[in-house]
């Protein structure tokens, strides 16, 4: 389990990159994208299929990334995650959120015994100022006591 020290290294390391933001407005990672930027959150599109998500420059692999990006949020299918762990190591991000339900035996291999900071099982929407919703989820996991500590 993720621990807050963990979650505010994250959102201090600099400007993310979310991979696996979906071009359909309609799909959880187009719509998550979204509420990231707007709620303030310096994070770029990672697509292989578009040039521009909402407003900003998509890049099409994490390859192609600038190096001011120093932090990789992962909201793909988890059949890809695992690979998509390599590809972020060699090129040398420290901090990276699997968004729940994105995560894998596979790819928690890659980032066990390494000095990556990574963050599983959690949704980044109730940690990055939530509100609506998220905000409710938080209040119920921290009355119930599953909130990181």
């Amino acid at each position: 389990m993720a621990t807050l020290n963990q979650i505010e290294k994250f959102f201090s390391a600099g400007p993310a990159a979310l991979v696996g933001v979906s071009r359909n407005p309609k799909k959880f990672g187009y719509a998550a994208f979204k509420e990231l930027k707007d709620k303030g959150m310096n994070v770029v599109p990672v697509n292989p299929l578009a040039t521009e998500i909402y407003g900003s420059k998509a890049y099409p692999d994490i390859k192609s990334l600038p190096p001011e990006i120093k932090a990789l949020i992962i909201m793909t299918k988890k059949t890809k995650t695992a690979e998509i762990i390599k590809e972020a190591k060699e090129k040398g991000f420290r901090h990276i959120w699997i968004q729940q339900m994105a995560d894998s035996k596979e790819a928690v291999k890659e980032l066990e015994g390494t000095d990556i900071n990574y963050i599983l099982k959690e949704c980044i929407l109730m940690h990055y100022k939530p509100h609506s919703i998220h905000k409710f989820h938080k209040a119920i996991r921290k009355f119930f006591g599953t909130f990181p500590k």
